[in-house]
C-alpha cells in the first residue's frame, strides 16, 4: 500500500514553514521525540472501528502535533529508521529494529529532549536494544500499544525502567496522543 505522504500541521516542516525559519531552528525549539513503531506488526488490524494499527497511530500523531505545533519530532522506525520532519510517516513494514532507533536519536540525549517510544513490542533483538537504552544519560519513556498481555509489553516496560522512564500502555491506539501528552506534563 503506498500512502501519499503530506506536511502535517503543526509538525516540525509546518512550523519552520510559517514561521519562515529553517528545519534546523524548528528542531531547536523541539521538546520530544516521538520514536514510533512502522514494522509490518503494525498493519495489524485490532484498533478501534477494525482499523490498522499504522492509521490509528497516525492519526493520533496529527492530533498531538496540531496540539504542541512546533515541538514534537517523529522518528519512525522498522528495519530502517528515518526522520519525519513532515510528520506523517511512512509504513516501512520490515523488521522491528529499535537497537538502530536508540542509536539514531542517542545525538540528542542529554539535551532536554524528551525521548518517547511508541511501539507493540518485540524487537529484533532485546538484548541489544536493552544495551544501547542503557548508555543514555535521558529518560525513554515507552508506550505500548499492542495486545494486553502480549510479550512487548514486558520487553518496553523493561527499557523504560532501564533508563528511568516512565511505562504507559495505551488502552487502545486510538488514544496514544493522551499518553504522550501525559509524558510531557501537558
Amino acid at each position: 500500500m503506498t500512502t501519499q505522504l503530506t506536511i502535517v500541521p503543526g509538525s516540525l516542516l509546518d512550523s519552520a514553514q510559517k514561521n519562515h525559519h529553517s528545519l534546523a531552528e524548528s528542531f531547536l525549539s523541539c521538546d520530544a521525540l516521538v520514536i514510533v513503531d512502522s514494522s509490518g506488526s503494525m498493519a495489524t488490524n485490532d484498533a478501534p472501528n477494525n482499523r490498522r494499527r499504522h492509521d490509528a497511530a497516525r492519526d493520533e500523531l496529527r492530533r498531538i502535533q496540531a496540539t504542541l505545533p512546533g515541538r514534537i519530532g517523529i522518528i519512525v522506525f522498522s528495519s530502517t529508521v528515518q526522520f519525519v520532519p513532515g510528520g506523517d510517516y511512512p509504513e516501512l513494514n520490515g523488521g522491528t529494529n529499535l537497537t538502530e532507533a536508540l542509536r539514531f536519536v542517542k545525538v540528542a540525549d542529554d539535551c532536554g529532549i524528551h525521548l518517547i517510544v511508541v511501539s507493540d513490542g518485540e524487537p529484533n533483538d532485546e538484548t541489544t536494544a536493552l544495551q544501547v537504552a542503557r548508555t543514555f544519560k535521558s529518560h525513554i519513556d515507552a508506550i505500548y500499544i499492542g495486545p494486553e498481555a502480549g510479550r512487548g509489553r514486558d520487553f518496553l516496560c523493561r527499557l523504560s525502567e532501564a533508563t528511568g522512564g516512565r511505562f504507559v500502555q495505551s488502552d487502545a491506539i486510538a488514544q496514544l496522543a493522551d499518553p504522550v501528552l501525559r509524558l510531557m506534563g501537558g
